[in-house]
């Protein structure tokens, strides 16, 4: 089958060099590769000409787009190289894939055509399932918390620690549903699949942050639409975590999320009498 991969790039070149590599070896599949690097060091740039030929694009970017934004610049480059790719795996660089990638996707590709947006089954190092994110919306008392963790740095630090001690009773069980297909609220952001119904409806992804929140914008986007995200656990990515991120000190990464939140409060409202 024909498909695109688009990922963003910053100061983590070995890893998007491996991600690369694993999907190019799906063999007997027509693959085009455009990676955005998102003004990374030089030393990082020189590194990605290691992939850089015949199906592989590098687009060196003067300005940091951010996540999506810098996702859009590899949609659209690679929709103007490659008109004819009908499906785009876009997200992060820190993904894996199996050498039977496309064979299972072009196998079910007749079934999921119809969905904008397919978000596969991601698994961690740790073997944790990270799909499905968000079944449904996010409860009331969750968004308070949202609203406590992004209003002071080491507020939110104890926020997290005391989330981590109770993790029995914070954390939210919908990646436990894995197994099971269907519509979902949101899909994780580090990696969806694109299809030619999403081109029938949009130009580029709703890119309204630098980066963090993704999941939300996406689905809003999808929903104005009257569509959805599609879950289908046949697809399977294996998330190596985020390794551009992981480069960032605690306090900026906060900070980044912090921004976007305040974008995503503005669509989603908390009222005590809703």
């Amino acid at each position: 089958m024909k498909l695109g991969y688009v990922c963003t790039n910053f100061n983590s070149s070995e890893v998007t060099l491996h991600a690369v590599r694993t999907l190019l070896a799906n063999a007997g599949h027509d693959i085009h590769v455009a990676v955005v690097d998102n003004q990374s060091r030089p030393e990082e740039v020189t590194k990605l000409s290691a992939i850089e030929g015949p199906g592989v694009d590098v687009l060196r970017l003067e300005k940091n787009l951010g996540y999506f934004g810098g996702l859009n610049a590899g949609i659209h480059h690679l929709r103007s190289v490659r008109p004819d790719i009908g499906w785009i795996i876009a997200g992060n660089n820190d993904l894996e894939f199996s050498p039977d990638f496309c064979d299972r996707l072009e196998a079910i590709e007749p079934e999921i055509r119809q969905h904008p947006v397919v978000s596969p089954d991601i698994i961690t190092g740790d073997n944790e399932h990270q799909n499905p994110h968000v079944l449904e919306k996010i409860s009331k008392v969750r968004e308070v918390f949202y609203d406590l963790y992004y209003s002071n740095y080491y507020l939110g630090l104890l926020i997290h620690k005391v989330a981590l001690a109770l993790h029995r009773f914070t954390d939210r069980c919908d990646e436990e549903n894995w197994e099971t297909p269907g519509y979902i609220y949101q899909g994780h952001g580090s990696v969806y699949l694109i299809g030619p119904r999403f081109f029938e409806l949009f130009s580029e992804l709703w890119a309204p942050t630098f980066i963090m929140s993704e999941e939300y914008f996406l689905s809003r986007q999808l929903a104005d639409a009257g569509e959805k995200v599609w879950y289908d656990p046949r697809l399977q990515v294996r998330h190596l975590w985020h390794a551009s991120l992981a480069t960032l000190p605690s306090k900026r990464r906060w900070e980044y999320a912090r921004d976007a939140h305040k974008v995503y409060r503005q669509y989603v409202k908390v009222s005590p009498f809703a």
